[in-house]
């Protein structure tokens, strides 16, 4: 969200010193060549008056950027690792900044600003002059939040900016322009030869921006990752016709990124990509879940079945939610906020240790079946305290324990 805009170039050079000296990022400018600037985003986000957790800048130098970026590190006792020793590309960390620092690549800024992604990323500070640089009309599309690229074969050149055209969306909430929605449909092919892990990150970023919706929205529509059942698999819900002001907002930021990636991506897919265990298990436990209930209704069950659902929900139900008959999401978060519910939220009066101390049981199957019991007549609040936990133990041991002939 914008906190604010400067169009003012007056203003935008003021902001920019200011922040480079707030983040001491001065202490660098002695060492950088005549001819040096600056670019990309952290010029974006100062426009935008947008805050940042992170903050990476990047640095363009005529020539010899690996011994610049090493002359720097050294002065200035900051980490140094070269990124691409081809291309003359360092960063420098400095209070945990990223510097990156790389030769200019054509004969002219121009020619370097017309090479990059999009025209908001190609809007140059210069050093020397202390001036703006914008020759891709970059400022009128930051003011307008519209998302353009100069050169489609920028694109081509990483295919990984196919999907930042969606982490834009998600983040800054902008449109994309017509023409470069055109490529994408074209082109969106090409992102399988970008490594995983660089489109899992950029998930990732997707999926926790403020306007993750209008992103994903965007994504299936378009059927970014070609996934084959995304339309005949009821498992992905139609996203427009949510309620999600039923979460309150530490709920959106927490469950609703497991919702948006399973309702993007299948479990194949996400294994793939390298997802991690965590994301591949919440998938999996809401595709389990929601197949079970698409063929059970979900007033039919019996208590066993619902104690177990509430058991291996326990901790992602709100992204669950969305699966459940309308009538009943709102009944089932109001009891999942209750900690004390004991059928949301499985827990015991007795721990392995207490039974096994008492009724001289050993660890094994049956050790956590009598669990599973107790925790089970917990939630259906048949059981009150230690004793009437003791004696129904005793009984489902009595019942249920092989006998020896």
């Amino acid at each position: 969200m914008k906190n604010s805009f400067y169009t003012d170039h007056t203003l935008i050079i003021d902001e920019l010193e200011t922040s480079i000296k707030f983040h001491n990022l001065d202490l660098i400018l002695g060492f950088l060549p005549k001819g040096s600037y600056l670019v990309g985003g952290y010029i974006r986000d100062i426009i935008l008056g947008r805050k940042t957790e992170k903050l990476d800048v990047d640095i363009v130098v005529p020539l010899n950027a690996i011994e610049i970026g090493k002359k720097i590190a050294n002065n200035i006792g900051s980490k140094f690792i070269i990124l691409d020793k081809k291309r003359e590309v360092v960063r420098i960390i400095l209070n945990n900044i990223y510097i990156d620092i790389a030769n200019q690549v054509s004969s002219s800024i121009e020619g370097d600003l017309c090479s990059r992604d999009f025209s908001i990323n190609s809007i140059a500070f210069l050093f020397d002059e202390k001036s703006l640089f914008d020759p891709l009309n970059g400022l009128k599309d930051l003011e307008i939040s519209l998302l353009r690229t100069h050169s489609e074969k920028n694109l081509l050149n990483d295919p990984l900016r196919i999907l930042r055209c969606f982490r834009f969306v998600s983040e800054l909430n902008f449109k994309i322009d017509l023409r470069l929605i055109d490529f994408i449909k074209k082109n969106k092919g090409n992102l399988y030869l970008v490594a995983k892990e660089r489109i899992t990150y950029e998930i990732k970023k997707i999926v926790n921006g403020a306007n993750a919706l209008d992103a994903i929205l965007l994504i299936k529509k378009l059927n970014i990752f070609d996934t084959e059942n995304l339309f005949e698999d009821s498992f992905f819900l139609d996203l427009e016709k949510i309620n999600y002001g039923e979460l309150d907002q530490e709920e959106k930021d927490k469950y609703l990124p497991s919702f948006f990636i399973a309702q993007i991506l299948d479990v194949v897919t996400l294994e793939k990509l390298n997802f991690s265990k965590a994301d591949i298990a919440n998938t999996k436990l809401l595709r389990k879940w929601h197949l079970f209930l698409k063929n059970k209704n979900i007033a039919q069950l019996d208590e066993f079945d619902r104690f177990k659902l509430h058991q291996e929900l326990e901790m992602v139900l709100p992204s669950f939610m969305f699966y459940l008959p309308e009538n009943l999401q709102l009944d089932w978060l109001h009891r999942w906020r209750d900690n004390d519910d004991k059928l949301f939220h499985p827990s015991h009066l007795v721990n392995g240790d207490v039974i096994k101390k008492n009724l001289e049981i050993k660890d094994g199957p049956i050790l956590g079946e009598l669990l599973q019991y107790l925790s089970k007549e917990l939630a259906y609040k048949r059981l009150n305290n230690f004793d009437e936990a003791i004696y129904k133990a005793k009984r489902w041991i009595e019942q249920n324990a092989p006998k020896c002939d």
